[in-house]
């Protein structure tokens, strides 16, 4: 029982989820900072109150703190758009790299860039008429405006 334990604690996804939670914990504490100790003094300036916490509503023995609400919503919109950048950004860095592995890929020993066999075999639809300048049909042999003959 240990040993399947040990296999399973030991698989790759088990480790990148928990070093996500843990590296998450500690980026939600950077957030959290910065929302409470930088930007909601900004945002208290604006509102007239000293402290965001402080705005509650008292009903009966009760209390709705709804500043605090307002605070994890903002904490909250600042994950999701640091999130957001960061996969922005990745996405952005496999595009690329996708990009140079088809370059790569198109390059020969010589650096030169190979001829696909797919486009030399595919022929246009359409070319245009040296005389008239309209478009026609590859294959056509006269041009259909203009009825000149057409070199092929």
């Amino acid at each position: 029982m240990f040993k399947e334990f040990k296999e399973f604690i030991a698989r790759g996804n088990i480790m990148e989820l928990a070093i996500g939670v843990v590296i998450g914990g500690a980026f939600q504490k950077i957030v959290t900072s910065l929302v409470e100790d930088i930007m909601m003094p900004f945002v208290s300036m604006f509102t007239g109150k000293v402290d965001f916490s402080d705005m509650v509503i008292q009903i009966g023995s009760s209390t709705i703190k709804y500043g605090n609400f307002i605070t994890a919503i903002i904490n909250f919109l600042i994950i999701a758009f640091s999130i957001f950048l960061v996969v922005r950004y990745l996405n952005k860095l496999n595009k690329i790299k996708e990009i140079g592995e088809d370059l790569a890929n198109k390059i020969d020993p010589e650096g030169k860039l190979k001829r696909s066999s797919d486009n030399e075999a595919e022929e246009p639809e359409t070319k245009i008429c040296p005389y008239c300048l309209t478009e026609i049909k590859y294959k056509a042999t006269r041009c259909p405006n203009c009825t000149s003959e057409l070199e092929k």
